[in-house]
């Protein structure tokens, strides 16, 4: 496997290639390497034991891990986006991992570098070639506001069609995304549909024990957004939404490269509050002590990224708000899962309208909330989503198309 993010990354894509990678160790026996980054996501800051490394080679759960060191831009604009892109690329192909040549090579994009990287490998070893989109670059660079988008949607579109178009078969999380990957010359008969699967446990507490932990009144009204705080979330109508209702509280978990500027956005707003990532053993009952989850995406973006968090959040069991695009991935898994309701993005007053409507029908809400763990029973178990991981590669491998 390649991508830039895995394991102790613990957010994003990285908890994915990790349950992957592991899976094909542990479970089935595999010898497993996997080429990555050093860890930096989603703060954009290396984790301090790697500093200073070059390269390192580590086991993890009985995988062998290739890291070769990049820059870690802390400050998202297209160039520094390109020299991140373009250090993975350059120091991936000039220390390849030595290895045994593999059976299939899978890269997890939305790397660009990671893409391009992986079909050269598997080009070099003339096995299977197999990349799994979770967001589309491309697409992001345009959508996301980024600096430069325009100029970098044009490069990452011809960095990705060149990693898609050399692949055995595509898999894509969702399929908003196909219409583009087709657009990148890919037959539409190689892509398959394998949607990504809840990574986290159940909660386990009592809400009202971890509320109290975390200083959250009984009769507050608390809207949480756990996860990346990137461009292309637009979290800047959640701090405008916090603006209009004192008595409501607003939490943003997690960390990313917008987090300093919020944080400067609400000064001067006291019921925001920002905090670090949650460690992962206390996830699960953070997400479920809060009485609504909040995701939330500038209008622009519409087919380019499905938010990773959806599967955790409906695994929490509570209410989802979700200020987004109604043409969008986002709002068809959201619609598709039952557990939430969808509002206008970039639009605080209409959240707030909803979290109101949620806080004054707790029955309602929880009734709402509980219909996310069906959802992920039904369809996002961690075992239904490694089977079509394998049956995807086993296809890939000359095996029947299931």
């Amino acid at each position: 496997m390649v991508s830039t993010n895995y394991a102790p990354e613990h957010a994003g894509i990285g908890p994915y290639a990790t349950q992957i990678a592991e899976h094909w160790a542990e479970d089935l026996g595999h010898e497993t390497h996997v080429l990555a980054g050093m860890p930096h996501y989603p703060a954009w800051s290396l984790e301090p034991e790697y500093k200073g490394a070059l390269r390192r080679t580590e086991r993890r759960a009985g995988v062998i891990v290739h890291r070769r060191a990049h820059t870690v831009p802390q400050r998202q604009t297209a160039v520094k986006r390109a020299l991140f892109e373009g250090s993975i690329l350059l120091h991936g192909a000039a220390a390849p991992p030595r290895m045994p040549k593999p059976d299939a090579v899978m890269a997890q994009m939305p790397s660009l570098a990671g893409g391009v990287l992986a079909a050269r490998l598997a080009a070099r070893w003339k096995v299977p070639y197999v990349p799994v989109v979770q967001d589309l670059m491309g697409a992001a660079a345009a959508q996301s506001g980024i600096s430069g988008g325009d100029k970098a949607a044009a490069i990452a579109g011809r960095a990705e069609a060149y990693a898609l178009k050399r692949a055995t078969l595509v898999g894509v999380i969702h399929e908003t995304f196909v219409d583009r990957v087709v657009g990148m010359g890919v037959d539409p008969d190689r892509i398959r549909l394998v949607p990504n699967w809840s990574h986290v446990a159940v909660p386990t507490k009592p809400r009202g024990e971890t509320r109290r932990h975390l200083g959250w009144a009984p009769d507050q009204t608390v809207v949480l957004h756990s996860g990346n705080m990137g461009l292309k979330q637009g979290l800047e109508v959640l701090v405008a939404a916090a603006r209009l209702d004192p008595r409501v509280r607003f939490v943003l978990m997690g960390d990313g490269s917008q987090r300093a500027a919020l944080a400067e956005l609400s000064a001067d707003v006291p019921n925001l509050d920002i905090i670090p990532p949650a460690a992962d053993g206390e996830f699960p009952d953070i997400l479920a002590a809060a009485d609504v989850l909040a995701v939330t995406q500038h209008a622009a973006v519409l087919d380019m990224s499905v938010p990773s968090k959806l599967t955790s959040y409906f695994q929490a069991g509570r209410p989802v708000v979700a200020s987004v695009a109604a043409e969008g991935g986002t709002a068809q898994e959201v619609e598709r899962s039952g557990a939430g309701v969808l509002v206008r993005p970039e639009d605080p007053e209409a959240l707030l309208k909803a979290v109101r409507v949620l806080a004054e029908d707790p029955e309602g809400a929880d009734a709402l909330g509980a219909a996310g763990p069906r959802h992920v029973a039904a369809h996002l178990s961690r075992e239904a989503g490694l089977a079509r991981i394998d049956a995807l590669i086993d296809e890939a491998l000359g095996g029947p198309r299931p």
